[in-house]
């Protein structure tokens, strides 16, 4: 397991719990790095918010991920593998079950600044939405992180893996960065 940032790479997956911070630690890689990023998230809803079956999904994954450059940012457990084919790191957001349940509740409050093509989302639906997904933070906060770990230790023998743990080892990493410039 790498602490550093040396050895990126041109394909980074990022991911971790709900509210850890991924799409904004995947803004401030892109700054750094000039990596293109992938919200998941906006790839994965049908119009209407309706969920593609695993097969339609995986088949839009594998063109959204066809680039040689990416950031791809998500926690989806089901396509992991595929990223970790194409990645050269993973860099995974271990922070405290708390801090991401916190977040998630919080972001309740606020509505995205982008949303799946064709998908409407009232302020009431986003609080709700994100105050359930706190509680299912709780509920998964040793089950998802255990999964996406041996995922990991599965496909991604090839891959460079950075574990941050705290919102300081997140801004010493992204330093390191500016450093290595």
């Amino acid at each position: 397991m790498s602490e550093g940032p040396s050895a990126l790479g041109r394909r980074v997956i990022v991911t971790g719990l709900a509210g850890s911070g991924k799409s904004t630690f995947s803004l401030a890689l892109a700054a750094r790095t000039g990596l293109p990023v992938i919200h998941l998230d906006l790839y994965f809803w049908k119009p209407g918010w309706v969920a593609p079956s695993e097969t339609e999904w995986r088949e839009r994954q594998c063109g959204v991920l066809a680039g040689n450059a990416w950031i791809a940012d998500g926690n989806y457990q089901e396509t992991l593998d595929l990223r970790l084919e194409r990645a050269d790191s993973v860099v995974v957001l271990d922070l405290p079950w708390w801090l991401c349940a916190g977040r998630a509740f919080l972001r309740g409050f606020r509505m995205p600044s982008e949303l799946p093509a064709g998908c409407d989302y009232s302020a009431w639906l986003r609080l709700r939405d994100e105050w359930r997904l706190a509680f299912r933070i709780w509920r998964e906060r040793r089950s998802e992180p255990e999964r996406e770990h041996e995922i990991i230790s599965q496909h991604g023998q090839h891959v460079a893996l950075h574990v941050l743990r705290s919102k300081r080892a997140v801004r010493e990493f992204l330093g390191g960065l500016d450093a290595g410039r």
